[in-house]
């Protein structure tokens, strides 16, 4: 469980940093490079009034050239004034393929110079280059490109070119900010994925059981025990008690009632282990009983381990040979318990 709210709160950060970005950094260079798209599309005098009236509004320039005559050739080149009537002479270089260097700022300073202007202001939707820009500075020229074009000149567009251009930069962040959902969602499952992996590689692993195994009985035979035999008679009619036979050396009898040896032959712990088996099936919360291997003793219950523990080791701790077996504790029959596995003792 905790994988999966790791890879949620993941996912989470990392589309949230990505929407971020989307809307607010890139939604705004995609909305200027749209914008300057519809500029560079618009006919030269239409940019050039758009270009005059803000620089009016904005900057209180006055426009003292005039519009230009019908019936001479377009001019992109203007002077505007300020209030203190200082000149100042704006060219405008229509169009997205501009890239403006040193030669054309040096002219256009040179022109400035000549009309009497105290500088010059070049507006493009194209782009001044590094030298251009440096050349500006000496030549008293201030220049207007690329993203400081678009924010001045934004509010004068028509109100059908702005809205469609803010449409269609909105549309292109939420597409990208719908794709960086799904990068994020993938990303959590694949961090999911590993962590939960991980742990499970890293959690011990029991030995498995097959479910015949759990199920079935034993299908060992178990000998009855032996009938106890009768005294026998004297000669007198008189019942005389057999002697009982003394354990062997080594021999360990807890409970008083049965007589092993610690160290018995192949036969004779083959007996132990069914009379074992057959005395751990008569337990109250035991089902069956069953040697997997030598040294692993299956127990099927019905009861809680804690319940039929005790009574186990009782049983077990009477064959001394026994006592340090391994005891396979299979899962009741409905449930999802795993399979235990204990010691009466180790040594």
């Amino acid at each position: 469980m905790f994988s999966w709210i790791l890879a949620l709160l993941l996912a989470l950060v990392v589309w949230s940093l990505a929407a971020a970005w989307f809307w607010l950094v890139k939604r705004r260079r995609t909305e200027t490079r749209l914008g300057l798209n519809a500029l560079a599309g618009m006919h030269w005098r239409d940019f050039s009034s758009i270009v005059r009236r803000a620089l009016h509004e904005q900057r209180q320039l006055q426009d003292i050239t005039g519009e230009p005559d019908d019936s001479r050739e377009p001019s992109s080149d203007f002077l505007m004034q300020d209030a203190a009537h200082q000149r100042y002479l704006v060219s405008c270089k229509h169009g997205r393929a501009y890239r403006i260097g040193t030669a054309a700022v040096n002219e256009l300073g040179a022109a400035a110079r000549l009309a009497g202007a105290r500088g010059g202001i070049l507006i493009t939707e194209g782009r001044v280059e590094r030298d251009g820009r440096g050349a500006a500075e000496k030549q008293s020229v201030e220049v207007l490109d690329g993203t400081v074009l678009w924010p001045m000149l934004q509010p004068y567009l028509p109100g059908d070119v702005e809205s469609r251009v803010k449409h269609q930069s909105r549309r292109e962040a939420l597409r990208r900010i719908s794709i960086a959902a799904l990068g994020s969602l993938t990303l959590g499952l694949i961090v999911g994925m590993g962590y939960l992996t991980t742990r499970l590689e890293q959690a011990p692993t029991e030995p498995p059981v097959s479910p015949a195994a759990a199920t079935a009985p034993s299908s060992t035979p178990v000998a009855a025990p032996p009938e106890p035999t009768a005294p026998a008679a004297d000669a007198a009619g008189t019942p005389t008690a057999s002697p009982s036979p003394a354990p062997a050396p080594g021999s360990s009898d807890p409970d008083g009632i049965l007589g092993t040896v610690a160290d018995p032959d192949a036969e004779t712990l083959a007996r132990y282990q069914r009379e074992l088996a057959a005395l751990l099936g008569q337990q109250s919360g035991v089902l069956n009983a069953f040697w997997q291997t030598r040294q692993t003793l299956a127990v099927n219950r019905s009861a809680e381990i804690d319940a039929i523990w005790p009574q186990i080791c009782s049983q077990v701790k009477r064959y001394p040979a026994l006592r340090t077996v391994r005891i396979q504790l299979n899962p009741r029959l409905g449930t999802d318990e795993p399979v235990r596995w204990r010691q009466c003792a180790t040594s």
